[in-house]
C-alpha cells in the first residue's frame, strides 16, 4: 500500500460518517479496479497515494475530488459519491416527510420531491453554466425598442385584451433589510399606502376603467403567507379578485454534508431556520401545484405579468399586452421579458445574450472569472433584466408537464444564527426564457423599473418628485433631468422605523 489513506468519514467533507458502511463496499471495488489503495478503518475512506482534499466548490456545484487521479478513474468515484449522497439525502427528507401531519402531507410531499430534482442537478452540473465563447449579442429583431411596440397603438377591443391578463406579484419576501417585521409588501411607502394596496389600487384602476376582470394573483412564501392572508380581508370591497398560492418550501443543507438541516416539517425550536422558500423560479411549478393556472386557463385567460410586488415602475402597460396579443409578425410569443439601458448602477445586472440559438438569460455569478469586466462594461452589455415578465399560461402548462422549464441554479450561501454554514439551491424566473418558444425583450423606459430596496430608494418615492394616481407613480413633469437623483442615506437611518422617526423634512428632486 501506497502512502496512508485518509477517511472519509473523519474528514467531513461529505458527511457521510453515517451511511459509510453502506458505500465502503463501492469504494472498495473501485479502488481495487483502478489499482489504488486505502487504509483500513471502519468507513470508507480516500485511496491512498492519491492526492485527495475534501474541498466543496460550493458555487461550481461539484466537488475536487482530485486532481491527481486519472480522469476516468476520478469520474468514476465522483459517481459513487454523487450516488451515495443522494441516497442518505433521500433517506433523510423520508425521514422528515413522516412527520408531516395528515392535512399536510401531499403538499410536503411535492415541496420535497421538487428539492431532490434540483439536488440532483445540483450535483450533476460541473463548472459554469455558460460557454463564455458561445456568447453573442442577441439580434436586433429580439430586443424591440418600447417606442415601435407602443406606435402600434390599442385596438378598439382593448376590454377583451385585458380579461385575458392575470397580474402575479412576487410576494415573498420579508422587510428585514429595511428594519421591517412581516411581509415586505406591507410596508407603507407612499401617504401611508403599502405595496400591496398600491398594487390593488392599480388593478381596481383597470377593472373600474374598462369594465374588466383582471384578477391579482399574489405568490406567498411560508415566511409571508400568514400574514399577508390577514390583510386581504380589507380589499373585500375592492373590484379586483385576490388569489394567493404559496411557493415551495425547500430544506436548508449543511454546506460540510450536504445533508437537509430539517429533522422535521416545523419552523419552530431547532427547525427555525432550517427552511427557505427557493427563489421566484419556484413560480412554475408552484402556479401549476396549486391549481391556479388551470383555472385560468378554464376561464379563458392566456398571459400571467410577472413582477416583484416591490418594483412601483411594474404596472400593467396595455402597448405590451397588445402587442402580444396581436403579434405583429402573426406568431405568438410565449415570454416577454421587459429590459432596460444600463447605467453604472446597474453592471451587475442580468442581461439578454444571443446562445446557441435563443434567447438566454446571463446572471454575473455565470459568468467566468476572466470575463466578469467585460460583462459589465455598459458599452458591450447595454441592457439588464427588469424582472417584469409576460409569460404564455398555455405554455407554462406544456412546459411543466414535459418538465422542460431549464433553469440555472443559484447557490446561496447562509450562516444561520448558531454560526452554522448552510447553502440554498435556487432559481430565478426570467432564467427560463430559453425554455419558451419566439421569446422576445422590449427595451422599456428607466420609469418602468423603480424598485424600493432601501430607505434611500423609500425617500425617493415619498418625496414631491413623484405624483401618485390610481396606485402609479409618475415622475414630476417639472424635473429638468429624465434620471432619477443618486440618494444614499446614512447608516443611522437603513430601518424604516428609524427613518420615519426622524426625517420630517419635505425634500425637493425636481432640480437635483
Amino acid at each position: 500500500m501506497v502512502g496512508e489513506g485518509r477517511c472519509l468519514g473523519e474528514s467531513g467533507g461529505f458527511g457521510l460518517r453515517e451511511p459509510a458502511a453502506r458505500w465502503t463496499k463501492e469504494v472498495r471495488s473501485w479502488a481495487a479496479t483502478t489499482g489504488e489503495g486505502f487504509k483500513e478503518c471502519d468507513c470508507a475512506c480516500w485511496p491512498s497515494g492519491s492526492d485527495f482534499n475534501n474541498k466543496t466548490i460550493i458555487n461550481e456545484g461539484i466537488y475536487d475530488l482530485s486532481k491527481a487521479m486519472s480522469q476516468d478513474g476520478a469520474s468514476q468515484f465522483q459517481e459513487v459519491i454523487r450516488q451515495e449522497l443522494e441516497l442518505s439525502v433521500k433517506k433523510e427528507l423520508e425521514k422528515i416527510l413522516t412527520t408531516a401531519p395528515p392535512h399536510e402531507f401531499e403538499h410536503t410531499k411535492k415541496d420535497l420531491d421538487g428539492f431532490r430534482k434540483l439536488f440532483h442537478r445540483f450535483l450533476q452540473e460541473k463548472g459554469p453554466s455558460v460557454d463564455w465563447g458561445k456568447i453573442q449579442r442577441p439580434p436586433e429583431d429580439s430586443i424591440q425598442p418600447y417606442e415601435k411596440v407602443k406606435a402600434r397603438g390599442l385596438p378598439d377591443n382593448i376590454s377583451s385584451v385585458l380579461n385575458k391578463l392575470v397580474v402575479v406579484k412576487l410576494n415573498g419576501g420579508l422587510g428585514t433589510s429595511m428594519g421591517c417585521k412581516g411581509p415586505k409588501s406591507l410596508i407603507g411607502v407612499r401617504n401611508e399606502n403599502t405595496f400591496l394596496d398600491l398594487t390593488v389600487q392599480q388593478i381596481e384602476h383597470l377593472n373600474k376603467t374598462y369594465n374588466t376582470d383582471v384578477p391579482l394573483v399574489l405568490m406567498n412564501s411560508f415566511n409571508t403567507d400568514e400574514d399577508t392572508k390577514k390583510i386581504l380581508q380589507k380589499y373585500n370591497h375592492c373590484r379586483v379578485k385576490i388569489y394567493t398560492f404559496n411557493q415551495s418550501r425547500y430544506p436548508r443543507i449543511n454546506k460540510e454534508s450536504l445533508l437537509p438541516v430539517a429533522k422535521n416539517v416545523s419552523f419552530s425550536g431547532e427547525n427555525t431556520e432550517a427552511w427557505y422558500p427557493p427563489g421566484h423560479g419556484d413560480i412554475y411549478a408552484s402556479f401549476y401545484n396549486s391549481g391556479l393556472l388551470d383555472t385560468f386557463i378554464g376561464e379563458g385567460k392566456e398571459y400571467i405579468f410577472v413582477s416583484n410586488i416591490d418594483n412601483l415602475g411594474a404596472t400593467v402597460d396595455l402597448y405590451i399586452l397588445n402587442h402580444l396579443m396581436n403579434p405583429p409578425n402573426g406568431k405568438p410569443c410565449e415570454f416577454v421579458m421587459e429590459v432596460t439601458n444600463k447605467t453604472r448602477a446597474d453592471v451587475k445586472g442580468g442581461t439578454l445574450t444571443q446562445y446557441e440559438g435563443k434567447l438566454r438569460l446571463v446572471e454575473i455569478a455565470q459568468v467566468p472569472k476572466a470575463h466578469v469586466d467585460e460583462f459589465k462594461s455598459v458599452s458591450k452589455f447595454k441592457i439588464f433584466n427588469t424582472n417584469n415578465l409576460w409569460i404564455s399560461l398555455a405554455a407554462v402548462k406544456r412546459l411543466q408537464e414535459q418538465n422542460a422549464i431549464d433553469m440555472e441554479i443559484i447557490v446561496n450561501p447562509k450562516t444561520l444564527d448558531g454560526g452554522l454554514n448552510v447553502i440554498q439551491l435556487e432559481t430565478a424566473v426570467g432564467a427560463a426564457i430559453k425554455s419558451f418558444e419566439n421569446s422576445l425583450g422590449i427595451n422599456v423606459p428607466r420609469s418602468r423599473f423603480l424598485p424600493v430596496k432601501t430607505t434611500s430608494d423609500l425617500l425617493l418615492v415619498m418625496s414631491n418628485l413623484y405624483s401618485l394616481n390610481a396606485g402609479s407613480l409618475t415622475m414630476s413633469e417639472k424635473r429638468e433631468f429624465p434620471t432619477v437623483p443618486l440618494v444614499k442615506l446614512g447608516s443611522s437611518f437603513t430601518k424604516v422605523r428609524n427613518y420615519k422617526d426622524d426625517i420630517h423634512v419635505n425634500l425637493y428632486f425636481l432640480n437635483v
